[in-house]
């Protein structure tokens, strides 16, 4: 129950979200939380992997900061999969079809730098 409210109170109170920039200004507080735990359970992360101390209290979280490159980088990767949804797949969220096709696990599946494609293996010398 401590690390529950501890948690609560570290978060800023409904409709006080600062610097929003890819999800709507009007977002309500549950929706956000849910927004934000399905990006850090896709990536196996926890909050500061994007999100930067306060300068004043470095053992809170300062969730309006853009210091760190990660959440800008989670901006455009936001952007990039709802135009690989609405292009190729042609996807707008409904009550029936609330999952788009490609979300961050599609790539990442839990991990914070997602795996690359298998360089081909060299070929020795003598074979075709």
């Amino acid at each position: 129950l401590l690390v529950c409210l501890g948690i609560a109170a570290s978060r800023p109170p409904a409709d006080t979200h600062k610097n929003l920039k890819v999800l709507p200004k009007n977002i309500s507080h549950d929706d956000l939380d849910k927004i934000m735990d399905e990006w850090k359970d896709a990536l196996g992360v926890k909050c500061n992997f994007c999100h930067a101390p306060q300068k004043d209290n470095p053992r809170k979280i300062d969730y309006a900061s853009d210091e760190k490159a990660e959440k800008n980088i989670t901006r455009e990767m936001f952007k990039m999969t709802g135009r690989i949804n609405k292009k190729f797949f042609h996807y707008k969220k409904t009550a029936e079809n609330p999952v788009p096709p490609v979300s961050c696990v599609t790539c990442h599946n839990g991990k914070a730098h997602p795996e690359g494609p298998k360089a081909p293996a060299e070929k020795k010398e003598g074979t075709n």
